[in-house]
């Protein structure tokens, strides 16, 4: 009778919003202290520089004139960083409050369950909802980027064969903690879906899908609840939705090679490569007219349209992996032991650049290489391994004054 009483079924809602309040309260402390650590990094180097500045400015006879204008140049580049330094340091201890105030309710919370009706559930919910308030303008604060390092890896699991695909969704928000793996890059019809990360990590608590037609590549992509792949021998993109367990639209990508035309570096039939990032749905993959070049296409979720298109000039076969970060297009040189992040396309300016930002291939295979925007964090396949980078991200901190 208890579990019937409409206040009961309230209290399970604020629970499960508390819930996944510190669920995403982990995954932006997380965030804020690398990036936190990363400007602390470069407060000590202003401060370094800096130091050698008044040095050389009590005794000029110390440093010769282009020494000088020198530093002068480098202390006037990191000048801007320290705005953005205390933005940080007020970001933390905000996360700090808002965790202790988690906390707190949480308590509440389960002290009403032990005796119900106690307390005022409306006074609760308004808690609840300031909560979720502040956490966004916090988060919204942490926005886009441009990628400058990328972590040591994180091995998550070491299963299936040599190629794969494995992802959580990357919708934002989403409280979707499930995780997703697909063994293969080819006629593969087999999609096992875990419980959690947790879950994952163990082998246990999954269940299995099986996909109407099969897939190519490794490219695929969960959105919204939705698995996002390319057909087997086709330039077809599926959407297929997991709870229903059905295929709700299906599309020609118009004039995208397949079966292995233009496949990244390793091939495995990786001619069209979905993604996901904060700006939305994305295809990556090239047409005989762009003469085997990268084409970057953002896709409406819905209906799989094609909204806009981009020709990056980059050689897809010369590519080992791309991914999206705030609509900037990354890729990788090599798919091999010493490859590097080595091109961005900017589809906000529709200009490139070449990069040089390493990371370490411990398994000396990558089939895979996605971003989720939910984490801030790569998923790789890695020669039957399952391997996680952290990225770090050269933001613009949003104040109250912008």
């Amino acid at each position: 009778m208890c579990n019937r009483d409409p206040r009961s079924r309230q209290l399970r809602q604020l629970m499960e919003k508390v819930q996944n309040i510190s669920q995403s309260m982990e995954v932006l402390d997380l965030r804020t202290y690398r990036d936190l650590q990363y400007v602390r990094n470069t407060e000590s180097l202003m401060k370094e520089v800096d130091g050698k500045l008044k040095v050389a400015s009590e005794s000029p006879r110390s440093l010769n004139p282009k020494g000088f204008q020198e530093l002068k140049d480098k202390v006037t580049q990191l000048l801007p960083l320290l705005p953005v330094l205390e933005q940080y340091k007020t970001d933390a201890k905000m996360i700090l409050r808002l965790r202790e105030e988690v906390r707190n309710l949480s308590l509440v919370l389960m002290a009403i369950q032990e005796e119900m009706g106690a307390y005022d559930y409306e006074e609760l919910r308004q808690r609840v909802l300031l909560l979720e308030t502040r956490l966004h303008s916090c988060m919204q604060k942490l926005g886009c980027g441009k990628l400058t390092g990328v972590s040591n890896p994180i091995t998550v699991r070491a299963s299936g064969s040599r190629f794969g695909s494995w992802m959580t969704d990357t919708m934002i928000p989403s409280s979707d903690n499930r995780v997703w793996s697909m063994d293969g890059y080819f006629k593969g019809r087999r999609v096992l879906e875990y419980r959690t990360m947790n879950d994952f990590m163990k082998g246990q608590n999954f269940v299995q899908h099986l996909l109407p037609h099969p897939w190519a590549g490794t490219g695929h992509v969960v959105y919204n609840g939705s698995l996002y792949y390319n057909k087997y021998q086709s330039n077809i993109i599926i959407k297929y939705h997991f709870r229903s367990r059905s295929v709700l639209v299906q599309r020609s990508l118009s004039g995208a090679g397949y079966n292995n035309t233009f496949p990244y570096s390793w091939g495995g039939s990786s001619d069209i490569d979905l993604m996901a990032d904060e700006n939305g749905l994305w295809a990556v993959y090239t047409t005989i007219p762009n003469a085997g070049n990268i084409v970057i296409s953002r896709l409406e979720p819905q209906s799989l349209e094609v909204q806009q298109t981009w020709d990056t000039g980059f050689p897809k076969r010369s590519a080992g992996e791309s991914f999206m970060i705030c609509g900037t297009l990354y890729v990788t040189n090599s798919h091999l032991a010493g490859a590097k992040i080595y091109f961005a396309y900017y589809t906000n300016t529709s200009s490139y650049e070449y990069t040089d930002i390493p990371f370490h291939n411990q398994y000396s295979h990558i089939s895979m290489m996605d971003y989720n925007p939910r984490e801030r964090v790569l998923y790789t396949w890695n020669n039957g391994h399952q391997v996680l980078y952290n990225v770090t991200l050269f933001q613009v901190i949003k104040t109250s004054g912008d």
